[in-house]
């Protein structure tokens, strides 16, 4: 049996799921089941990190991508950022990487920066 604490609401239930039948207990509401059985099966996170800038105002521009991305890419993930250079200017949600590391999702700027 693994145990999880929900996040989608400020409740915080403690969640119960049994590995082999994927049942789900503790759960306040249907959201707690679902976000069980993705967080065991498919756990993605929001990747956020910054990449370097040329000629701007900051020496660092911070990203995020558009949608979650599978767990197991984020070392990937964040070594690719490692390897990007972007050059002032750069606008709020200008898109960095279109389908970034083959994942469907875009990476995009979070700031705009001259």
């Amino acid at each position: 049996m693994t145990e999880l604490t929900c996040i989608l609401c400020p409740k915080g239930c403690l969640l119960r799921i049994e590995e082999s039948t994927l049942y789900v207990s503790g759960n306040s509401c249907e959201n707690g089941v679902d976000y069980a059985k993705a967080e065991l099966c498919h756990p993605t996170r929001t990747l956020t990190g910054t990449v370097k800038l040329q000629n701007g105002t900051l020496p660092r521009c911070p990203v995020r991508s558009s949608a979650p991305i599978p767990k197991k890419l984020l070392p990937e993930a964040m070594a690719a950022l490692s390897g990007l250079t972007l050059y002032a200017p750069v606008t709020l949600g200008q898109v960095l990487v279109e389908n970034f590391l083959g994942t469907g999702t875009d990476l995009i700027i979070t700031r705009t920066i001259d």
